[in-house]
């Protein structure tokens, strides 16, 4: 069994009694942390809800019976050692500061940085969340929120942020907008309600994408599904959570999708339905930067792309128009970004 954390986990193993242990791991169920670190006697807890469970013994890091990490306090140089020690023999190493020292926190992330071994700070505040992740501009690979009182981790709803890709838009010119025969589009339903003018980052080019937005809006023939972004074509990309791309056909429920709202603040978001139907295509091109780039969409006035102004209907569209895009150097493998030459037309 392989074992994937996240970059944001929550203990509630720290806590003197199991009354208090209890509660910390239902607010992070209710703050949508589902890995979370437990007491090996705490086993009950896992009935509060459906998520990974981590038993601690002092030392050593469990997932159903498998070793996966090592949980170290840091107090001195030998503790340091120690830690170094571990490099490349499990895959996670949870590091507990005794004193919030930036120096120790560099030697680990420059002694760690491309091994096999991912470095965990336990935070107590979103401050010490932010210093963890921007240090040495690489950062910790994640953090472990280690609370007081369950309602400390109300206060870490936007720490999960820092995993997400750069989304700075930019406006490109439309120079062409035609009609194209039928095709497979994809409609992602989302599990959250989306804001008027916010949407995903979607293009037939990993190097551009435009702000596909959701269909928050009334109109004369359909009501408003502000879950759903009506995504386009099949073969497009769409910017993740992760920094990863992935093709729209690769999208299912269970997936998470990265959204983002009109004043840049982005999330994620889980899937709950996709639906491929065949419908009527729009090929649209835009020029940024003096490259031409493009994105296919169902034909039809409910789509809407962000622009300077707002939201667009592709209906309402026109030659001349700037429309919002993610523009991004080098190309794609696999989803994941390359320093390397490419070419898609």
């Amino acid at each position: 069994m392989s074992v994937t954390l996240p970059p944001v986990i929550v203990r509630a193993d720290r806590a003197q009694n199991y009354s208090d242990r209890k509660a910390i791991v239902a607010a992070a169920l209710e703050a949508g942390y589902t890995n979370i670190i437990l007491k090996e006697e705490d086993a009950a807890l896992t009935q509060l809800g459906r998520y990974t469970a981590i038993t601690s013994d002092g030392k050593y890091l469990s997932v159903a019976g498998q070793r996966i990490g090592a949980d170290l306090t840091l107090k001195g140089a030998e503790d340091m050692e120690e830690a170094y020690s571990i490099k490349n023999t499990l895959p996670y190493l949870i590091i507990t500061p005794s004193d919030w020292k930036v120096i120790p926190l560099e030697n680990l992330i420059s002694r760690f940085q491309s091994s096999a071994t991912s470095v965990y700070i336990c935070v107590k505040t979103p401050d010490e969340a932010k210093l963890s992740f921007e240090t040495m501009e690489v950062g910790a690979d994640g953090v472990c929120i280690t609370p007081d009182y369950p309602a400390d981790i109300a206060g870490f709803s936007r720490v999960s942020a820092t995993e997400f890709p750069e989304a700075e838009l930019k406006p490109a010119v439309v120079t062409k907008i035609e009609p194209l025969s039928l095709g497979d589009r994809v409609c992602i339903d989302t599990c959250s309600l989306l804001a008027p003018g916010e949407g995903m980052l979607i293009g037939s080019q990993s190097s551009c994408l435009f702000l596909v937005c959701s269909e928050s809006f009334e109109s004369e023939y359909v009501n408003a599904r502000p879950f759903r972004v009506n995504a386009g074509a099949v073969h497009s990309y769409l910017l993740c959570p992760d920094k990863t791309t992935r093709y729209l056909s690769e999208i299912a429920a269970g997936s998470s999708v990265l959204t983002r709202k009109p004043d840049g603040t982005l999330r994620a978001v889980s899937v709950g339905r996709v639906k491929i139907e065949v419908r009527p295509m729009l090929l649209i091109e835009a020029e940024a930067d003096g490259k031409t780039y493009s994105v296919v969409l169902q034909n039809a006035e409910t789509i809407r792309l962000g622009t300077p102004s707002g939201a667009v209907s592709v209906s309402a569209l026109m030659i001349g128009d700037e429309v919002l895009v993610r523009l991004e150097s080098g190309g794609r493998h696999f989803g994941h970004a390359m320093a390397e030459t490419i070419c898609e037309k």
